[in-house]
């Protein structure tokens, strides 16, 4: 399980690395005239949408280390419910089923 959320913050830092090229790449329009890649950008990197809504700048390295982070809680969490959901413990244990 470990190499499994290991992997899922290795997409977070893959994301946030092809954002910057993108940026890099598109350096003097800025990422607002398009909506559909600023959606794309607050969805995929969370940190983003909340450095816009609080207000505050976040540099390049602490922007890896929060989507890398956010993508492993992420990786955790949908990893934890997979080991329960394949062994059945989920459903096996569900208050639904002791309603009858």
């Amino acid at each position: 399980m470990k190499y499994r959320i290991a992997m899922w913050a290795s997409a977070g830092l893959l994301v946030v690395g092809c954002w910057q090229l993108y940026a890099f790449a598109t350096a003097p329009i800025p990422i607002s005239v398009e909506p559909i890649v600023w959606t794309l950008a607050r969805l995929t990197c969370p940190v983003v949408f909340a450095s816009f809504y609080f207000h505050f700048g976040v540099g390049f390295y602490w922007v890896l280390l929060a989507n890398a982070a956010t993508y492993a809680l992420v990786g955790l969490i949908v990893e934890t419910l997979r080991k329960k959901l394949k062994s059945g413990e989920v459903i096996q244990n569900s208050p639904l089923l002791k309603i009858g």
